[in-house]
């Protein structure tokens, strides 16, 4: 049936896109009926999400995050099958469960999230990593992106249909998009970043450049660094920073940051120079720039020179 339904709407609605949600790991799931697949278009990436929920729900600290997990879920998929990314879904918002950003923020997303109110430790961190998560996601993950509506900007409270357990309310039966809108609260960090994110693919098309190369996976530093298309990310989950800290880039130059999570503008403390440009050297036939990396920040560089 599947087979039948996708090369009858692609042939009837040729610019039409099909998601398949499967935890089978189907075979030729996202290969043209053609070639004996089922003929869907992108598979949705349903691992990441439960990645991420694992992390920050049974993780004491930051410390026991494992890079070499990270990327490697993040990474795992069919050759030649596409797959659409996200960091968390409609599961993760439902009452019962929790979305990232209150399990990174939790009771503080009641009382700091305003902008005259003090930025805690937890409110802190929780921006920070709610930002550098999406980042990753949507940096490695897939060749596509998906979001729940809300997510991007760290909706603050579940969602709950009307029915008997709870009195038939629509209290929870709802999105509150004002959060981001208001310039009094910091919600509106967290939205700019994601349509920064945004507009920077647009820009450079990572999206379309197939798989991201990994070049470090660092457990202790707790920093990744990889290359996809024209750009190379890098993460620093630390808590610590690092200066002169040695980034491999794929080709030699002079490179600049495109997307800088530390930023004002994003809720950070602009601690990186966009003004900077970063030199190469080569090592042993490779090639690198020192960077400065501020703790749990997320950088994009481009070659320009």
């Amino acid at each position: 049936y599947m087979m039948l339904a996708n090369e009858y709407l692609h042939s009837k609605y040729p610019d039409i896109i099909t998601i398949a949600e499967d935890v089978s790991g189907c075979p030729a799931l996202c290969r043209p009926v053609s070639e004996g697949g089922m003929g869907f278009d992108y598979r949705l990436a349903m691992s990441t999400p439960d990645l991420w929920i694992k992390l920050l729900k049974d993780s004491t600290t930051d410390a026991e995050w494992n890079m070499g997990n990270i990327v490697q879920t993040l990474n795992n998929r069919r050759y030649k099958e596409k797959s659409i990314a996200y960091a968390e879904s409609h599961d993760q918002c439902l009452v019962g469960d929790k979305s990232i950003a209150f399990w990174l923020m939790d009771q503080d997303m009641y009382t700091n999230m305003s902008c005259s109110s003090e930025q805690t430790p937890r409110i802190e961190r929780g921006i920070a990593l709610h930002k550098m998560i999406r980042l990753l996601t949507f940096g490695l993950g897939g060749e596509g992106v998906l979001t729940f509506m809300g997510n991007e900007f760290g909706h603050p409270e579940w969602l709950d249909f009307p029915r008997k357990g709870n009195g038939e309310s629509y209290h929870y039966c709802r999105r509150q998009y004002n959060l981001a809108e208001d310039e009094l609260l910091r919600y509106k960090f967290l939205n700019r970043f994601d349509k920064a994110i945004l507009a920077t693919e647009q820009e450079y098309k990572w999206l379309d450049s197939g798989y991201g190369y990994i070049y470090l996976t660092h457990e202790t530093d707790k920093v990744i660094v990889f290359e996809r298309g024209d750009l190379c990310f890098a993460f620093n989950l630390n808590w610590e920073s690092f200066t002169d800290y040695r980034t491999q880039v794929k080709a030699p130059g002079t490179y600049k940051v495109v997307l800088n999570s530390d930023s004002k503008h994003f809720g950070g403390h602009d601690r990186i120079d966009l003004s900077t440009r970063y030199f190469s050297y080569t090592d042993d036939g490779k090639f690198y720039i020192s960077t400065y990396l501020p703790s749990r920040t997320a950088l994009v560089f481009q070659l320009v020179d």
